[in-house]
């Protein structure tokens, strides 16, 4: 018998192990959710559970990823019990119908610029999509203060909140996106952005740069219009249904054969 949401939590407990063995994360924490939905339309989270990191190194069977009903906030399966966090999450997908994943992670280069509290100057030309990389005001890991500051400040930047990288100040990082590959990009191009701007940083300091660059002029200057991709939306593939077999269905007699 298969698991509510079978191919879609063994394709989160994969995911979710290739950015820790990544060191998209670390052991301190992070975790991943999605937002799906049943024939009926009716809304789940499907989560990372408790001690991800801590404890199962992010390699987890598809079992142990949580589904919780997205209107009652209930856990309805999975093995292992759910995350603090989750209020985080909980409070990001209220924030806008079209966020479908949100990735906390503790990545070590772009948690540099969370932890001075800094925004992050976005510099490369993949990352460019994502606008201004805010880093929001701190509040404390797993309260409720941290949920409302995310959901507030998602819901500040409307649409763009379905491709959206925020720092949160001491804590880490929070990816929105509309669906869990695009949030992996979205998080490793963030690294790299990361890296990148502080590099920039040394040369802003020994004077060889005016200012952070990108696309051959300064940060600041906006992009030419249709320069940037629309928000990357997944595709909806085709999915296996439940069909009925033939009804009264009898054993042959095996006198005849």
């Amino acid at each position: 018998m298969k698991m509510m949401f079978q191919t879609e939590r063994e394709d989160l407990a994969n995911t979710v192990h290739k950015m820790f063995d990544r060191k998209d994360t670390n052991i301190a924490g992070g975790n991943m959710s999605i937002k799906v939905f049943d024939q009926n339309d009716h809304p789940y989270i499907l989560m990372t559970p408790t001690f991800m990191s801590e404890t199962f190194y992010a390699d987890l069977h598809p079992a142990q990823i949580m589904v919780i009903d997205a209107e009652t906030y209930e856990k309805v399966d999975g093995v292992g019990d759910v995350t603090r966090e989750v209020n985080m999450h909980e409070e990001a997908y209220t924030a806008h119908p079209g966020i479908r994943c949100v990735y906390h992670s503790h990545a070590p280069k772009a948690m540099f610029w969370a932890t001075s509290g800094l925004d992050m100057p976005n510099v490369t030309e993949v990352t460019r999509e994502l606008g201004e990389i805010k880093c929001l005001p701190y509040a404390p890991a797993c309260t409720q203060e941290l949920a409302d500051t995310v959901h507030d400040a998602l819901l500040k930047i409307g649409d763009k909140a379905m491709e959206n990288v925020f720092l949160l100040n001491s804590h880490g990082i929070l990816v929105t996106t509309t669906d869990l590959h695009v949030a992996t990009r979205v998080m490793e191009t963030l690294e790299w952005n990361a890296e990148i701007a502080y590099q920039q940083t040394i040369f802003i300091k020994l004077g060889l740069l005016p200012d952070y660059q990108s696309c051959g002029k300064n940060y600041k200057e906006p992009m030419p219009k249709g320069a940037l991709p629309g928000i990357a939306m997944p595709q909806f593939n085709k999915e296996a249904r439940e069909h009925p077999f033939p009804d009264n269905i009898q054993r042959p007699n095996e006198d005849k054969y």
